[in-house]
């Protein structure tokens, strides 16, 4: 089981804003997914990834590859009570799912 979060590289965003934002994507996602998923990702120590996109556009194809393959996922857009504007796009978790599932979908990016 894995998790995989994707951030935009484009945004400049500071290390404590990244941060939050993969906080953000990762609860999301874990809450999207089913009891089963939860419960084995839990027990299998939480793998997680932080991967890169390189603008927008990337973020939701891989959002709507999750959403096509049926993995649980969660897109963030940002509040813009700091770095960003209201409503920006910055990250989108695929998973808890097989690593397989999560590989098929975020297997080609770069790490952040």
């Amino acid at each position: 089981m894995k998790q995989a979060i994707v951030a935009r590289a484009d945004l400049g965003m500071g290390e404590g804003k990244l941060a939050a934002q993969v906080a953000h994507a990762s609860l999301q996602a874990y809450e999207e997914a089913d009891a089963r998923a939860q419960r084995e990702w839990k027990g299998s120590g939480q793998k997680k990834i932080v991967l890169q996109a390189n603008n927008e556009r990337e973020l939701f194809e891989i959002n709507e590859s999750a959403d096509v393959e049926g993995l649980p996922h969660a897109l963030v857009r940002d509040a813009g009570h700091t770095q960003l504007e209201p409503g920006t796009a910055t990250t989108v978790a695929v998973g808890p799912a097989t690593e397989r599932a999560v590989d098929a979908i975020t297997g080609e990016l770069s790490l952040y």
